[in-house]
Formats: C-alpha cells, structure tokens, sequence
C-alpha cells in the first residue's frame, strides 16, 4: 500500500535549512497495523502529515497504492484525503454542538453521498468504533473522552478508507479508556482488515500494533515486528 523511498523534509526559518526527516525509506503492506513511535521532536509528525497527503517530502518518493502522490494536483490530493484515508487525532475535532450522528455524517455531505443514506452509513460506522446506540442523538460535548474518541474513529470510517491515520489518540485519555480505544483499532485491523498507522511517543500504546517503526531525529533507528 504505501512505500517511501529516501523520503527527506526540510523547513526554512531565520537561522536557515532545518532537516526534520533524514532519507527515510519502508513499505507498510495493506492490512498492517502499524506504530511510528519515538520522542517529542523525533520527526513522526511530519512522517504522518507526509503519509496523510497533508504534505509533501522536499525529496525522495512518497507512493500509494503504487502511484506518487508528488504528481497529483491539489484537488486530487483532497479526493484521497476523503475517500482512502480517514484521520483520527488526539483532540477528537468533533463540532461540540452537534450530534454524535451529524459529525459522522459530515464527511458523506462532502462525498456527496445521497441524504437517505448517510445515516445508514454512520450508524454502521458508529457500532463498528463500539459506541452504544444511546449515546447516538447526544450532543458530541455529552460524552465522555473515550466516547468521543470513539465517535472521531466513527467519522475516520464513514468513507470505508482503506488507511486509517492516528495521531496520539489516547493522548487526552485516562489510561483505562485508551485501552478500549486501542482495542477498538485491533479490532478494526483484524475484523475490517483496515490498514492502521498510529502515531504516539508512549511504548506502551505502539505495543498494541503488530510492527514497530521508531524515529528519532528525523531518522528510523528500529522497524520491528511486536511479539503479539
């Protein structure tokens, strides 16, 4: 599904060229449920906004699907990001005055996918992250962090991405309510068979993904497979 080759990320400021990511290369095959790990400043970051299609290496080839995302125009790029990538990030992004089916929903509005279906959709979605059909009608600043972060994997699902990014996910939850939700993305890598990328500096949550991709100073010092 995805491979990098000497992937390499520079940023300008007043004292010059900072490297932020070092010649990168590896592949992640359809079906893998990987973590990029490592320290604050390490690069991760970056690497998921590089593999999301939010931005784009100074150097090397980033490929998905066999296709390089450099020759895609923006309006392409918007079309991946809808249709074969669902997000899911710490601070949920969900609009706190609107239902728990309405943030699901709103990705469908921008696929255009017709009204009569779009709840349908999302409440397929919505049992698939593991949320209880009561808490559905609920304004989305009712639940609770671990409900919310179920909801946020909901709306990643909507468009049956086939990679599924996840950027610190637990990092706004209590240790007990991340447990669920890694479960919940085990769940969905075994199950659904969803490709899987979660971000996080914490070794205990990138112990929960079948490979181990670590980063430090911009560069991969490990890529392991987890004893699972």
């Amino acid at each position: 599904m995805i491979e990098c080759k000497n992937i390499v990320k520079t940023y300008k400021n007043d004292s010059g060229e900072i490297v932020v990511l070092k010649d990168l290369t590896f592949s992640i095959k359809d079906g893998e449920f990987i973590a990029i790990t490592g320290p604050s400043g390490s690069g991760k970051s970056t690497l998921m906004h590089i593999l999301g299609a939010l931005d784009t290496p100074t150097s090397g080839e980033y490929l998905l699907d066999g296709k390089n995302i450099a020759d895609f125009s923006d309006d392409e790029l918007a079309d991946i990001r809808n249709k074969k990538i669902g997000f899911v990030f710490q601070s949920f992004n969900l609009l706190a005055r609107s239902t728990v089916l309405r943030n699901v929903m709103l990705p469908l509005v921008y696929a255009e996918i017709p009204k009569q279906e779009r709840e349908t959709i999302a409440r397929l979605a919505l049992k698939s992250a593991g949320l209880d059909e009561k808490h559905y009608n609920n304004l989305s600043n009712q639940l609770s962090g671990g409900q919310m972060q179920r909801v946020a994997i909901a709306r990643a699902l909507v468009n049956n991405p086939t990679l599924i990014l996840a950027d610190e996910p637990t990092g706004n939850l209590d240790t007990k309510t991340g447990e669920i939700v890694l479960k919940t993305f085990e769940t969905l890598n075994r199950e659904q068979h969803h490709t899987i990328i979660l971000i996080t500096h914490e070794k205990e949550v990138a112990e929960h993904a079948d490979r181990i991709i670590f980063i430090r100073d911009g560069v991969i010092t490990d890529d392991y497979k987890t004893k699972k």
